[in-house]
């Protein structure tokens, strides 16, 4: 039985869209990570748990294949923000979200700079 949810297991990573955008936080990599670590011995790793394995399988579908989003269709695709799916989606995306903590971060040193004694220079060795 070990070898038949390895496979289910291995579908649903081939399945499963990779986000380019979400570099190191995607589900997507996360998710192949997570079965590689589970399953070592591929198909004759020994599962303790069958009916957790299962659970897990069939909630992994579920989000998947968007099964609440079409049980529970939404009137509008916007927040109450007014923001659309794909506005959150550029502004999740990692290279926007590295832009924000950089320009976080030239804040933190203008202010370190400020009061500080010592050069930033020093702070770096």
């Amino acid at each position: 039985m070990a070898a038949s949810r390895y496979r289910r297991f291995l579908r649903l990573c081939e399945e499963w869209p990779v986000e380019e955008a979400k570099r190191q936080r995607d589900l997507g990599a996360f998710l192949r990570q997570r079965v590689a670590q589970a399953f070592r011995e591929g198909e004759n790793t020994p599962i303790s748990d069958p009916e957790a394995c299962d659970q897990m399988y069939e909630s992994l579908v579920r989000i998947h294949t968007n099964f609440y989003k079409n049980k529970y269709p939404r009137l509008k695709d916007t927040t109450f923000t007014g923001v659309t799916v794909e506005d959150c989606r550029m502004i999740l995306a990692t290279d926007i979200l590295k832009q924000m903590e950089d320009m976080k971060k030239g804040t933190w040193k203008r202010l370190r700079e400020k009061f500080s004694a010592k050069k930033p220079e020093e702070d770096l060795k």
